[in-house]
């Protein structure tokens, strides 16, 4: 009989505006990150804006504005370990820290919703997105200027093996991969790999790397004539 009681339309209509605010704006943000094929994507992004939402809009609407408040303290902190499941470190480089933040963007966005805040959660989603979005090319810029020697941590080569007979046209297909994609070398080994085979080393310049885009130009490469095998591996130094 108390869940009858407790059916209120005015208070139902109110939940349903936050709720469908929070998925359309989650949404917005999830978008973004399943385009660029991210961990998070648009079903965890919906997920998380639409239960921050829902915390907090019950909480409102059982205690009122103080419970609302201490609710969205919880949701802020218990973010922290979904973001940290997302967060991956590989040989030195950790993975998924964006990820990790935009998923406590959208909780942010959810909680915002939850609060009956809805054109204050329209404003963080569109900073949210401007984050991903806008500042990318600014980030690209940076990441291509070479780093001071003296501060670099992490060293990154390139390694490909390839039959001997095709020495000459992996040698230009690789220096042609790599100025197209904007990796200078800073040191190209060549030695002998087993009888018929040879391996290239080609350490690149200390510049803040893409995995994703290395990644890529790695199966490019593993993809010529004669290449036996091709992989990329970061190596940490103090």
């Amino acid at each position: 009989m108390a869940a009858l009681q407790n059916i209120n339309l005015a208070s139902l209509l109110d939940t349903l505006l936050s709720l469908a605010a929070a998925f359309v704006l989650g949404g917005l943000i999830g978008l973004e990150r399943q385009y660029r094929q991210r961990t998070a994507g648009l079903r965890t992004n919906v997920l998380v804006a639409v239960g921050a939402a829902v915390f907090v809009d019950t909480a409102n609407r059982l205690t009122g504005n103080d419970g609302a408040v201490r609710v969205i303290a919880y949701v802020v902190s218990g973010i922290g370990f979904l973001g940290a499941g997302v967060i991956m470190r590989e040989e030195g480089n950790v993975r998924g820290l964006n990820t990790a933040a935009t998923l406590w963007g959208s909780a942010a966005v959810g909680a915002t919703a939850g609060a009956d805040l809805i054109f204050e959660a329209a404003l963080a989603t569109v900073f949210v997105l401007a984050a991903n979005t806008l500042l990318r090319p600014i980030v690209n810029t940076i990441d291509r200027k070479p780093l001071d020697m003296g501060s670099v941590e992490v060293t990154n080569t390139l390694y490909v093996i390839a039959e001997r007979p095709h020495r000459k046209s992996v040698m230009a297909l690789l220096e042609e991969e790599l100025e197209r994609s904007n990796y200078p070398t800073r040191d190209l080994d060549i030695h002998a790999f087993g009888h018929d085979e040879f391996e290239i080393e080609a350490t690149l310049v200390a510049t803040s790397v893409d995995a994703d885009e290395l990644d890529e130009l790695v199966s490019r490469l593993a993809a010529l004539p004669g290449v036996r095998q091709a992989f990329w591996s970061p190596s940490t130094t103090e």
